[in-house]
């Protein structure tokens, strides 16, 4: 059984231990997508800090059509935050590159250019960046490396979706957050769509080891495996001098 309330408690109280040891007075900054995780985790941020100490920043590429989500949520909690479109670096790193970008190098691109810009208001604010990624995500490498896969603090990587919902609630979040659908802001689509299976799929699969669909077992187990390195430690020789 998984008790939400005891959960959120130990995580606000285990981001203030955080900040005390590393980073005493520092802000939190959070990228808002607009979506359930990051308004979780900036609501968590608030509960530990206090609004004054967390700042959201808002990043479209060019036109984002759920960037109203992203406005409740800073509205909601009553943070400071600022909106830095990508759009210009997104195409003028594409531009400088002497080659035709493959889809994947396309679609990733401007998560990677979103935390570059985290980290220069977090290093211009003194801040500490938030990673955002819940552990549903990490199972199956649904994060881009090195873009929303990073942080300097991860409040929420070990709870699963549904869990993250239950916590959105008691943090008071308007149901349109917490329960809206999450859609991946690279190629258009749902997360579920590009996964090929349910959220509460894995959830149960993650938790219990259960799962009804044997072909969707076979995908989430090809996509653990071949993810586990995106939440590795850089490998690094060493010469055992």
């Amino acid at each position: 059984m998984f008790n939400a309330e005891k959960v959120k408690n130990e995580c606000v109280q285990w981001i203030r231990d955080f900040f005390e040891k590393n980073g005493k007075g520092c802000n939190a900054v959070v990228g808002i997508s607009g979506g359930k995780d990051s308004s979780i985790v900036a609501a968590l941020c608030v509960e530990a800090l206090g609004k004054d100490r967390v700042i959201g920043v808002l990043m479209p590429n060019g036109e984002q059509a759920d960037i109203d989500m992203a406005q409740l949520l800073v509205d909601t909690l009553g943070i400071r935050h600022f909106i830095v479109n990508i759009k210009d670096a997104v195409e003028g790193v594409t531009a400088a590159i002497p080659f035709e970008l493959s889809k994947q190098s396309r679609e990733n691109l401007p998560p990677r250019i979103r935390m570059a810009t985290l980290y220069a208001v977090s290093q211009s604010h003194n801040g500490r960046v938030a990673n955002t990624c819940n552990l549903s995500e990490d199972w199956v490498g649904y994060a881009t490396r090195y873009g929303d896969s990073v942080g300097d603090f991860s409040p929420c990587s070990m709870l699963t979706v549904d869990e993250m919902k239950q916590i959105g609630r008691l943090l008071g979040l308007p149901d349109v957050l917490v329960d809206k659908v999450p859609i991946d802001g690279l190629c258009g689509k749902t997360d579920e769509e590009n996964l090929g299976f349910t959220y509460a799929e894995l959830d149960r699969y993650i938790r219990t080891g259960e799962i009804d669909d044997l072909e969707h077992k076979a995908i989430i187990d090809r996509k653990h495996a071949m993810n586990l390195f995106k939440l590795e430690l850089m490998p690094a020789f060493d010469p055992k001098l």
